[in-house]
């Protein structure tokens, strides 16, 4: 039978033991390990790994079996999917759109390991770009009082799809604390800003205003702390005193584009790992 790839990923307390028992379960499976990568945190004692594999299709569950009593004796958090597995996916956006455009883009060409199944926004402005792509378009209007029920109806969105991924795209909403909470962990922000600096409306006039040398985006994953998530990725691009606020827009939302595009990726391959109010990135 033909071998297929796939990645396991796990964290525990540090112990000794821990490679020879993951490498072991998959050598007595006749796994092939084609990518490696592990951290050992030593200001939390906690231990990180990443393991791409290749195996026969049919002996996975077996691997599954094996592995299953050293993770729990290992205090192990752990996951194990097919590598090819493309991740179901909402996307949420507002009135700007160009990460949006920039993913929408990168998953027609292949070159997002996503299954994008609904696009959501407060406004109409994309829905033509939508049906573009052959992806429901949700508009779903939300105001002070209706605030819960717009909630709601995201979740049972993400449910229906039955989504394991939500991005917000420039989505110029703040989510409550119990959607925060319901998305722990599956939820992406992009943020237009190395954070916390520049926060709320008009981020690049800001910018512009205090006569920064370089702008920033950064990517997140979604809490209930407003934008103190834990950090993915971060970037800058180098900016001068003589550009405009909308020279500084411009080169901001290519930022944001890349930096949105890379931990969307990393995520996707199952190459970060939460680790408290950090993150581990196997890039």
């Amino acid at each position: 039978m033909a071998s297929q790839a796939h990645i396991l990923t796990l964290s525990c307390p540090d112990r000794a033991g821990i490679v020879y028992a993951v490498t072991g379960v998959l050598a007595e499976q006749g796994a092939n390990i084609t990518e490696a990568a592990q951290f050992n945190d030593h200001s939390t004692g906690l231990f990180f790994m990443r393991v791409q594999f290749d195996c026969e299709a049919d002996r996975i569950e077996a691997v599954r079996a094996s592995f299953a009593p050293k993770a729990e004796q290992m205090q192990m958090r752990w996951d194990l999917h097919a590598a090819d597995y493309k991740v179901p996916t909402v996307i949420m956006v507002s009135k700007l759109g160009h990460t949006l455009n920039d993913l929408l883009f990168r998953y027609r060409s292949g070159l997002l390991p996503l299954d994008i199944r609904a696009i959501v926004s407060n406004h109409r402005d994309f829905y033509q770009l939508a049906a573009s792509y052959d992806i429901a378009f949700h508009h779903i209007p939300v105001t002070a009082s209706t605030k819960p029920q717009a909630e709601s109806r995201l979740l049972d969105i993400v449910k229906d799809t039955a989504s394991e991924l939500v991005v917000l795209a420039r989505y110029m909403q703040v989510l409550s604390n119990d959607l925060c909470r319901a998305l722990e962990g599956r939820a992406i922000n992009i943020h237009h800003s190395f954070l916390p600096s520049f926060k709320g409306a008009k981020p690049y006039q800001q910018a512009y205003d205090r006569g920064v040398k370089i702008i920033g985006a950064t990517a997140h994953y979604v809490t209930a702390d407003l934008d103190e998530g834990p950090i993915i990725e971060q970037d800058i691009a180098r900016a001068d005193h003589a550009m405009t606020p909308a020279q500084l827009t411009a080169m901001g939302g290519d930022v944001e584009c890349s930096v949105l595009a890379r931990a969307v990726m990393w995520h996707a391959q199952r190459r970060v790992l939460v680790n408290g109010h950090k993150t581990v990135v196997f890039k």
